[in-house]
């Protein structure tokens, strides 16, 4: 998940988690505080007709009723309920109050001495009075059918409130991210667009002293380390490539120039060969290093043109075989697409042959040129390219080792090799977004290698 994503989610759900507890919490503060006025009404009335039912002289009644209807008034639906005790038991009530009041509810107030009950929008309240000998339960019932109106318009009106809050937060967070990310995201374009041949470019410095001009400021000095070694390698690898060439090409002229004479005993002519072998050895050797380092560092390596890939497979093979007369390389069309498009991709042609030149080489050397198959399809918008050889293979242990410079298998002490052509290979294709693989082959009958090379297709 993104950056700004997460901001958004969190900002978003930490909103609405506070609103719902603010909304809900005034939502049963009102309903609290409604109830407990409602009741503690009902409660007065209850006191009020325990007083009467005890009273004897009329006269009192009177008052007492008159003191209810006038300060206290009838609430809705308002029925007062009387019930004697005796041993402990109600023995009397209406045949009103009997279907209405629950009997759980009577059982409560003889118990505790008090106590209330509702049903949806019935409320109860009752009490036990005596007097010398004599118990009266008192119950009064109401509804309030403004405050359950009351209360279930509020609930309306938090509900749609928190709807249109949502919608206000849902436009507020994705614009609190948006702003928050804003300087990422602009840091984040400015590095996109710097590559190897472009470090030169730098980031803008904001005026704010805050987290991302820091972070725009190390990244700076980091590429200013980073040009600095870049030009360093580049001059290197220039001045590498005139340097050491001359001398080995003079000295490899030399020694053929002696060689070629007539009057050299053996002894001098076998120094003269040996000088003469290894300076196309040490040549041999600096290619490779250079051509090495050109893949990450030269410039030039870098230009792309539209590639299909089987005619550059073919230059390989024709370059191969002009090499090396006896190699013996099978190029399989089966599994080949009839869309061209399939098998084309962005690339620098002379790299992609020096590394599929380097591997079809190697299977070629490796396997005494028996048979190498190579097979050519297209799967899922990627070009796949299939080289199995009958050669002595790699031992299991080591090849998380061969891309490694100047690695060579424990097997191959008996071939020439200086173990940078598949690390040359492997860089070349990553520098094309793709990868290599190597794995036993396992076609029927098959030993040896098989090496599979990914590429994204055009």
């Amino acid at each position: 998940m993104r950056i700004q994503t997460k901001i958004f989610v969190v900002f978003f759900c930490l909103s609405v988690i506070i609103m719902i507890l603010l909304m809900g919490s005034v939502f049963y503060f009102l309903q609290s505080y409604a109830f407990e006025d409602f009741y503690q009404r009902i409660e007065a009335r209850v006191s009020m007709a325990g007083k009467m039912a005890f009273e004897e002289d009329e006269q009192h009644i009177d008052v007492y009723r008159e003191i209810r209807d006038r300060y206290l008034g009838k609430l809705p639906g308002q029925v007062e309920f009387f019930y004697k005790v005796e041993n402990g038991e109600v023995i009397d009530g209406n045949e009103k109050g009997d279907n209405l009041v629950p009997k759980s509810f009577l059982r409560q107030i003889l118990q505790t001495g008090k106590g209330r009950f509702s049903q949806d929008n019935d409320f109860f309240a009752g009490q036990k009075f005596a007097i010398e000998n004599k118990e009266v339960l008192v119950v009064v019932y109401a509804n309030d059918p403004s405050g359950f109106r009351e209360l279930a318009m509020l609930k309306r009106t938090l509900v749609f409130s928190f709807l249109v809050y949502l919608l206000i937060v849902y436009f507020v967070a994705k614009s609190f991210s948006r702003h928050i990310m804003a300087p990422i995201v602009r840091v984040n374009k400015n590095i996109s667009k710097i590559r190897a041949d472009s470090l030169d470019l730098r980031l803008v410095i904001g005026k704010n002293q805050d987290e991302i001009t820091e972070l725009s400021q190390s990244f700076n000095d980091m590429l200013d380390r980073l040009q600095t070694s870049f030009e360093t390698q580049n001059n290197f690898i220039g001045n590498a490539s005139h340097e050491l060439k001359t001398p080995i090409a003079v000295i490899s002229a030399e020694a053929e120039l002696a060689l070629s004479s007539k009057e050299l005993d053996e002894d001098l002519h076998k120094s003269l060969q040996m000088i003469h072998g290894q300076a196309a050895r040490l040549q041999q050797i600096i290619d490779g290093l250079l051509n090495l380092a050109r893949a990450s560092f030269n410039e030039e390596s870098r230009s792309k043109e539209l590639i299909r890939l089987d005619e550059l497979l073919f230059e390989s093979v024709m370059i191969l075989r002009h090499l090396n007369p006896e190699s013996k390389i099978n190029f399989q069309f089966d599994e080949m697409p009839e869309n061209e498009n399939a098998i084309s991709l962005q690339g620098n042609s002379h790299l992609l042959q020096l590394a599929f030149s380097n591997i079809l080489s190697n299977a070629c050397k490796y396997s005494d040129n028996k048979p190498v198959l190579l097979k050519l399809k297209s799967e899922l918008n990627q070009i796949v390219v299939d080289i199995y050889d009958e050669g002595i293979g790699i031992p299991e242990q080591e090849v998380k080792h061969i891309f490694e410079p100047f690695f060579r298998a424990s097997n191959t002490s008996a071939y020439e090799g200086y173990g940078v052509g598949l690390p040359l290979a492997q860089k070349i294709i990553r520098l094309h977004r793709g990868d290599i693989y190597i794995s036993k082959n396992h076609l029927e009958g098959g030993e040896g290698t098989h090496i599979r090379v990914v590429l994204p297709s055009n």
